[in-house]
């Protein structure tokens, strides 16, 4: 089943307006248990799970039976209707606090295509349609699940912050539809004709699947790289704009919320568990003293009066066994102080106190944010106490997503980076931007040994930083606060690498000989396999990832509008804590949380493919871009008439990376320590500063994101040296080891091959046993018959609709293979 999405300006207003009301969600957010009718028989429903409240209810009940009561009905009552009325009043008031916070988020405001005023006007969230076109800016929090139609970025990309959904504070890419990254004009949703069919609502934060079938018929694969998912804030990007596809609790993000429910403490289960014993010793005792009584009444038979026996209305005296059952009834209500009452009223008192002095708690307060913990579920605030075991992942949860390089091996030969483990075993890293400028501890000699190592940007920025804070106002301090935690950059410890000695005289004499060799005309193969594995491995490093290359006065955030100052920090911390669902886990362990999609450098000349019916077309196109790229090579370099160079490439110091995963940002600050340094990435080309050779621009084909099931990513790209056609590969250990060709004994370079993998896999369990991360770096090269054949089934898998992901994940199987170790 599919869903059709039509653009609202399209139709008249009011039939728009019905459409959207009778078939599609609405934006407005109800988080809310209760309604004026429904909270009292829900609140008591689940008031009676606490089993200490069926028993006094049934006490109470009991009491008004005449021919059993014991006290007066009316007050034995009174302290059961309190007990209910004060955790009613607790369960109101925690449901008001949801009823304020979701009018906040739908009164929150956004910019909303008006048809009758022809550009984008302020509205409420909650009048957000499926249909509407949104514009965001940077900062901005997307109101709802929007297909990407434009971005203020020349490549077509928006980075979107996901911390609300998987916990991961990298920032995330998304890119516009395919067709509307050529659009000559800015994008105008009035001339939007197009008709999006795409999956129903699905609570898969991973997946998104449709097309869109343009006027002229042709249709465009829709990923979940163009989709914005709503809770999601807008970062690094200053304007984008799209169309909505699911609103309200149609959208990812609430699908994954099951909304609030009621929630017990291991105080309360044990409690439980505690009545039922006491009414068993009850029951026990009620029995005995009812067996008593009957067999009292019986030895006076029926000529007697028992003593102190009252008879009935009718002047006779009661048989043994009815006395002995009212009796029992009797004494029920007289022992009911075996589970006390007061018990459960102690309880609910002590738990308020408890909530209070929680929020007042100086010690659980954040200064930075101006915010305090606040208690969500106030039933099981008690189990704060009963922590025992704390279960963690390492990565992301304990090690901060702090990723800093130590070791490789390259070519079965291990560097141990001597003076690098030296520079961080005396490295102390800031706890606070203060810290950064002086840090605190150890000798004179030591901090000064500290401070040689730290960048001077880092003692500028946290001298801006709190220059800021002495001079603004506390308000902007806590958004600098709260946007500096949500940057992308690497910290000093993992960007300052110290060089292995013997690695970096290798590379410098690849990258001599490489120069020799392009002076005089010939081709890499005359390189020795050893150098040619240095070169290929530091490549790989630095463009086998999805980091973008960003420059100091480049601001991060270039946007500060109506919307920061109107919503202030807390309402979005709210907003983050209301939509964080306890069952999603992030994807740490990724190299890339992109899909396997093509790349926008095969959408200019395979654009036709996915339109057209003709594959052989394409690949008559294919080689006419080849023979074209051939003749732009000269001698294999890439020379600046035949690309578009990126620019001079600036210095190391003045470069900046910002990178989904903190392991692409430590491997790319790797490369760079060795003088590899990626100083460009636009859709289709990376650009790489090598020493002596300037700047080298490889053409990106195709990116191949990691997948949990792969446990690897790989770029497809275009050597600039030989024109050759590269796959390079990084991963898990366990799986690139099982992609490599087998090596015959027979043939020299086969046992040289066999002996370096070995030793390769002995490094690798050293480095496990030492607690270091690893990743195991491969490349393959492909013939021109053997890239194309891929590529037609690669662009076929593209375009489906059905089965996509996993079409594609075959298709990235058939070249992921035969790989050539590089360390």
């Amino acid at each position: 089943k599919t869903r059709l999405v039509r653009s609202n300006l399209l139709l008249p207003e009011a039939e728009a307006e019905k459409s959207k009301r009778t078939v599609l969600a609405s934006n407005r957010l109800k988080t809310t248990k209760y309604t004026a009718l429904s909270f009292l028989p829900k609140n008591l429903f689940e008031q009676f799970h606490r089993l200490a409240n069926v028993y006094f209810v049934f006490i109470a009940l009991l009491n008004f039976v005449p021919a059993v009561n014991a006290f007066q009905p009316e007050l034995a009552l009174a302290p059961v209707l309190f007990i209910l009325a004060v955790t009613a009043i607790k369960d109101l008031w925690e449901d008001y606090s949801r009823y304020r916070s979701d009018k906040e988020i739908n009164h929150m405001e956004c910019l909303v295509y008006s048809r009758n005023e022809k550009k984008y006007i302020s509205r409420y969230w909650k009048e957000v349609k499926v249909g509407d076109f949104v514009q965001l800016r940077c900062n901005e929090i997307i109101p709802a699940d929007i297909l990407l139609l434009s971005s203020s970025d020349p490549d077509g990309l928006c980075h979107i912050e996901t911390a609300n959904l998987d916990g991961e504070t990298n920032l995330k890419q998304r890119q516009v539809v395919r067709r509307f990254l050529e659009l000559d004009s800015e994008f105008d949703p009035l001339k939007f004709t197009s008709v999006i069919e795409c999956e129903k609502p699905n609570n898969d934060l991973s997946r998104f699947r449709g097309y869109i079938v343009h006027k002229s018929g042709k249709k465009d694969g829709l990923f979940k790289e163009n989709l914005l998912l709503r809770g999601c804030t807008i970062r690094n990007t200053e304007e984008v704009a799209g169309i909505v596809i699911y609103a309200g609790h149609e959208t990812k993000a609430l699908l994954n919320n099951n909304g609030p429910r009621y929630k017990r403490s291991k105080l309360e289960r044990q409690m439980n568990a505690d009545v039922l014993w006491c009414v068993l010793i009850l029951l026990i005792m009620c029995l005995f003293s009812a067996i008593g009584h009957g067999l009292w009444v019986w030895q006076y038979g029926e000529k007697k009066k028992p003593i102190f026996d009252v008879p009935g209305p009718d002047g006779k005296y009661l048989s043994p066994v009815l006395a002995s059952v009212y009796l029992f009834l009797t004494v029920i209500i007289v022992f009911q102080v075996m589970i006390p009452i007061s018990l459960y009223v102690s309880i609910e008192i002590v738990k308020i106190c408890q909530v209070y002095f929680i929020h007042q708690d100086k010690d659980l307060y954040d200064e930075e944010t101006d915010s305090q913990l606040q208690c969500r579920a106030l039933n099981i605030t008690e189990d704060l106490g009963q922590v025992q075991f704390i279960f963690s992942d390492k990565t992301g949860t304990l090690t901060e997503n702090k990723m800093v390089f130590r070791r490789c091996t390259v070519s079965g030969i291990e560097y141990s980076h001597d003076d690098n483990a030296k520079r961080l075993a005396m490295y102390q890293e800031p706890d606070s931007e203060e810290d950064e400028a002086a840090p605190k501890g150890g000798t004179l000699s030591q901090r000064d040994s500290i401070c040689s190592h730290q960048s001077i940007k880092v003692i500028h920025r946290s001298q801006s930083t709190k220059t800021h804070r002495r001079t603004g106002s506390r308000a902007e301090a806590k958004r600098a606060s709260i946007l500096s935690k949500h940057t992308a950059f690497s910290s000093p410890m993992e960007k300052d690498i110290t060089p292995d000695p013997s690695l970096l005289e290798k590379v410098n004499e690849c990258a001599k000989h490489l120069e020799v060799m392009r002076s005089h005309e010939q081709p890499l193969s005359h390189l020795s396999p050893e150098l040619c594995d240095i070169f290929d491995f530091f490549i790989a490093l630095t463009i086998c990832n999805t980091v973008v290359v960003t420059a100091p006065n480049q601001p991060r955030q270039k946007v500060r509008d109506r919307f920061e100052l109107k919503s202030p920090v807390k309402t979005i911390e709210d907003f983050i804590r209301r939509f964080t669902p306890s069952r999603l886990t992030s994807g740490s362990n990724s190299s890339s949380s992109s899909s396997l999609a093509t790349s926008k450098s095969m959408h200019r000349f395979g654009l036709s493919v996915l339109s057209s019916t003709s594959t052989d077309s394409a690949l008559l196109k294919l080689e006419e871009k080849l023979a074209y790229s051939a003749q732009m090579n000269n001698n294999g370099y890439s020379s600046q008439q035949g690309r578009a160079a990126v620019g001079s490439g600036p210095e190391e110091g003045e470069l900046r990376y910002e990178a989904e995963s903190p392991d692409e940002a430590a491997l790319v600050y790797a490369a760079r320590a060795y003088n590899c340094s990626l100083v460009g990435r636009l859709s289709d080309q990376v650009s790489v500063e090598l020493p002596h050779l300037g700047t080298l621009s490889f053409e990106v084909l195709h990116t191949l994101g990691f997948d949990s099931v792969r446990k690897r990513m790989s770029v497809v790209v275009r050597h600039p040296l030989t024109d050759e056609i590269n796959v390079y590969t990084k991963g898990a250990d366990s799986v690139i080891m099982d992609l490599l060709p087998p090596c015959s004994s027979d043939d020299p370079r086969g046992k040289h091959q066999k002996k370096i993998q070995s030793k390769t896999q002995n490094y690798l369990n050293l480095y496990a046993v030492d607690g270091l991360r690893t990743l195991c770096i491969a490349k393959r090269v492909l013939s021109k018959e053997e890239y194309a054949c891929w590529l037609k089934s690669h662009l076929e898998a593209e375009s489906s609709i059905e089965n996509r992901e996993e079409l594609l994940f075959q298709s990235a199987l058939r070249i992921e293979k035969n790989l050539h170790l590089l360390g």
